[in-house]
């Protein structure tokens, strides 16, 4: 890591606070657009872990920035894992191919192996760049444009005995909160939020909202209790034949089947609407199941979370598996050593284990691979397709493949 200019190299070390402004400014900077709002700079500020995140400074100028969240992550079987949840990564573009990303990435690293998380996670702006720190694709994300007059909806028995209420996003949160925290161990790639987290889901900047209404909040209740809610933004509009407006869901989580129709239904029925816009929902989404056509949802597929084995022996014994699984695995991991060589796994849906050893390798394949299947919604068998996991012992692809799937399919219902 060398500078072009003066032959000396940036230094890297840990943000002060009151060096945030000047980090962020140069994050922005990098990745462009419009200055975000202040309620939004304020929260990003007051959720940084000022000893878990680094800059690079030329002078008094900041080039470069990598910070790590604190996260628990559900992985398969339900345990909430520690988990460091890269963030605000930038490079200046006076400062590009120095080795400043590589630098942070390996300073990010060692410092997580030393917190004893065994798992780093990220969402990337580009995903080509961190295959090469060992990340991979674990969970996809779904999104669509519904046309709620021609889709049609079929609800499921139950669904009329749920009662809805327009509620102030504030007021509910904590009713929300709670809901959304009896959902986190059932769905492998949910945060549990931390204290100060809550409030993502409240941001609403006017110069962000696009022409719609300020944000909304519907809860959902049976017997007097939670059970679920959604938060949405209308968007009006008028066409030749009529109201065109458009809805626009932020969140939506429900405890039980109906509560989820019942939550859907009112969004497809809103009065002067004809479209939903959804964003980032999970890949096996109720609302697919509950539409007459399908067709008229125009769904679309795409990457959210990455997943990175930091510790490989700590993270394949944090999660259970699906079906009983005894196999070595040769891992290739150039980036982080450590976790280079062979390791036997042995495991089943009560618990698991995951130590070195000498005995000959069954599957060969890279740290990203294994973060990719880690979650359990990538197959081993499509990356064996894909040439990137090699079958060294007849049988052994199929059976550590099925082992590692997890039903329902992983999630990240937020980005950080």
């Amino acid at each position: 890591m060398v500078d072009d200019h003066t032959g000396h190299a940036p230094e890297l070390r840990s943000l002060l606070p009151d060096e945030w402004d000047s980090a962020y400014g140069t994050l922005l900077r990098a990745f462009g657009g419009p200055p975000e709002a202040e309620e939004e700079r304020q929260l990003w500020r007051d959720l940084t872990e000022f000893g878990r995140f680094l800059a690079a400074w030329d002078g008094d100028r900041c080039v470069a920035s990598a910070g790590a969240f604190s996260f628990r992550l559900t992985v398969p079987g339900g345990a909430s894992v520690p988990a460091a949840g890269v963030t605000m990564v930038s490079v200046a573009a006076t400062h590009r191919r120095r080795g400043l990303l590589t630098a942070m990435m390996r300073r990010q690293l060692d410092d997580i192996r030393s917190w004893d998380e065994p798992l780093a996670v990220l969402t990337a702006s580009e995903p080509a760049i961190y295959g090469r720190f060992g990340y991979g694709a674990a969970t996809f994300q779904l999104d669509a444009e519904i046309d709620t007059v021609r889709a049609g909806l079929t609800v499921p028995d139950g669904t009329d005995g749920v009662r809805l209420r327009y509620a102030d996003p504030a007021e509910a949160l904590d009713a929300c909160e709670a809901v959304y925290a009896r959902l986190v161990p059932g769905r492998p790639g949910m945060l549990a939020r931390r204290p100060g987290w809550e409030r993502l889901g409240l941001l609403d900047p006017e110069s962000t909202r696009g022409g719609a209404s300020p944000l909304q909040c519907v809860v959902a209740e049976r017997d007097g209790a939670t059970v679920g809610y959604a938060r949405f933004r209308v968007k009006p509009s008028w066409g030749p034949g009529g109201p065109e407006g458009e809805v626009a869901l932020s969140a939506l989580e429900a405890l039980d089947p109906a509560a989820g129709a019942a939550l859907w239904r009112f969004l497809f029925d809103l009065d002067l609407t004809s479209s939903l816009r959804v964003r980032g929902r999970p890949v096996d989404d109720a609302w697919q199941y509950l539409v007459k056509d399908v067709r008229r949802c125009r769904p679309a597929l795409r990457d959210a979370l990455y997943v990175r084995p930091v510790e490989v022996g700590a993270a394949l014994a944090a999660r259970t598996y699906r079906t009983p699984v005894d196999v070595v695995l040769e891992v290739e991991d150039a980036f982080c050593p450590w976790n280079a060589g062979r390791w036997r796994l042995s495991g089943d849906a009560k618990g698991a284990a995951c130590e070195p050893t000498r005995d000959p390798a069954d599957l060969a394949l890279s740290a990203r691979e294994l973060g990719a299947a880690y979650l359990g919604g990538v197959s081993l068998t499509a990356l064996a397709a894909a040439g990137r996991v090699r079958e060294l012992r007849p049988g052994a692809l199929a059976e550590a493949s099925t082992a590692f799937t997890n039903d329902p399919a992983p999630w990240l219902p937020h980005g950080f």
